[in-house]
């Protein structure tokens, strides 16, 4: 077979599971609204007419998606999951809390409580039956079916995801958590959830996104969030994926922010085989900015891209970006950062910054910061690093009395500090600590430690 029969059978088999998806629902709900069908419709033609993409594309050419191209998904209408599997891996955070399992919403295992007044948080399943075209205006507006391929698959699929809405001045006081179960399932499944965020002018809120699962779980998630900020509003968006190694996992995050908002992005991968993270900021407004902070930590096999854009569509915008990458065992890491200045975009400052730790000899990374400039009065730079643990670092810990595996662990906390440092919820910082330095001993000074780890890596 020909690689072109191979990507047109390959794309036939989600079409196919797509036209079978569509008669179950109809026959089950009816038909659904016209601009859903159309819009459905459009996405399923674009991504027939792009295909997956391969590592002949640019964008995609150190990361083969060959594994989900040719897998044999499912969909699933089923929410079930054992409320005690499901506690021992939740996030220990008191918050408003939306869960899906396997993309299927369950409200047995979502908490919504009393939102604030003026504060919409629901199901997508439920804002499109409620009030369609309320969603239908926003939803779309940003990716659109010409993202990217995977963002196309995504519209012809979506059904579920999450719809948040902050009335203008609300301030949400406790996270908003969006909980992705991933289950252990006879035959993998996949899902398209799509997430919107409508951030009315001066609003504020945190917005916690959780990827976990079953150990076992080899599923496929392929989502796409929308956020769309108005003037002076404040989003600080935590992504926590701690999906089980077995999954694979693309994200397409698109942000639009209006004059003075502020979007603040923590981008914090642990978990999946194969991850595709894509983070795009349309600053289109003065005083707008975004803050993109990374860590990815990689081991075994795993492959874990991130791509990530800011675009400087007017003046005096701000954008800061600081990811770091540890990778360990035969692991490989994509970083590839690109800030935009647009014609006339004066008085802009932007700044990118990816640094990496490589654990073991066979570990990769790619790594590629660009910026593309088309005004004069501006402050970028950007740059990366690659290297090793410092071994006199080591030896200076162990001279305290420190066993070579928690020395070798504190140092690599202390790589991750400077990202780390920014994280303000305890139980998020947590769980990325023990995943980079595993469970380190209670009876050594660990804070200072780690900042004389720090202060010996700095020299």
């Amino acid at each position: 077979m020909s690689d072109v029969e191979q990507q047109s059978s390959e794309v036939k088999t989600f079409l196919d599971r797509l036209v079978e998806r569509n008669a179950s629902r109809a026959e089950s709900q009816g038909p659904e609204p016209t601009w859903i069908a159309a819009r459905r419709q459009a996405g399923a033609a674009r991504f027939e007419a792009l295909g997956f993409p391969t590592r002949r594309n640019e964008a995609w050419k150190y990361t083969d998606v060959r594994a989900i191209a040719r897998g044999d998904f499912e969909l699933t209408d089923s929410a079930e999951f054992s409320p005690a599997s499901a506690a021992a891996i939740t996030l220990p955070v008191e918050a408003y809390r939306l869960t899906f399992v396997d993309g299927v919403y369950s409200g047995a295992l979502s908490d919504l409580g009393d939102l604030p007044s003026g504060v919409a948080v629901l199901p997508l399943s439920q804002a499109l039956a409620e009030n369609h075209e309320a969603v239908g205006g926003p939803l779309g507006r940003l990716t659109g079916v010409e993202f990217s391929p995977f963002s196309a698959l995504n519209t012809a699929f979506m059904e579920e995801g999450a719809v948040v809405r902050l009335a203008p001045g609300s301030v949400v006081e406790k996270p908003i958590v969006l909980q992705f179960l991933s289950r252990a399932n006879a035959k993998p499944v996949m899902s398209h959830p799509r997430i919107l965020v409508e951030a009315g002018a001066r609003s504020q809120a945190t917005l916690i996104e959780h990827h976990v699962g079953e150990s076992e779980a080899a599923n496929f998630t392929n989502l796409v969030a929308e956020l769309l900020l108005d003037r002076g509003a404040i989003l600080t968006h935590y992504k926590l994926q701690e999906a089980p190694l077995g999954d694979l996992h693309v994200a397409s995050i698109h942000v639009e922010q209006g004059r003075d908002s502020r979007y603040t992005s923590f981008n914090l991968n642990l978990g999946g085989g194969l991850v595709r993270n894509d983070l795009i900021s349309e600053l289109n407004g003065e005083g707008a900015e975004a803050n993109f902070y990374g860590l990815f930590y990689g081991q075994g096999r795993q492959h874990i891209d991130n791509h990530t854009l800011a675009n400087h569509n007017a003046p005096r915008t701000f954008s800061n970006e600081n990811y770091k990458g540890i990778l360990d065992d035969r692991a490989r890491g994509v970083f590839n950062g690109k800030v935009v200045v647009k014609r006339d975009s004066q008085k802009i400052e932007g700044f990118q910054s990816n640094a990496n730790l490589l654990l073991s000899d066979r570990a990769e990374i790619d790594a590629k910061p660009e910026l593309e400039i088309y005004a004069d009065d501006v402050k970028c730079s950007h740059g990366t690093t690659t290297g090793q643990l410092d071994e006199e670092a080591v030896f200076a810990l162990r001279t305290r009395g420190i066993d070579e595996q928690t020395a070798r662990g504190l140092l690599t906390l202390a790589f991750a500090g400077e990202v780390m440092e920014q994280v303000s919820l305890d139980a998020i910082a947590e769980r990325v600590e023990l995943a980079v330095a595993g469970k380190l001993p209670e009876r050594f000074n660990l804070a200072g430690l780690v900042e004389a780890a720090m202060a010996l890596h700095d020299e």
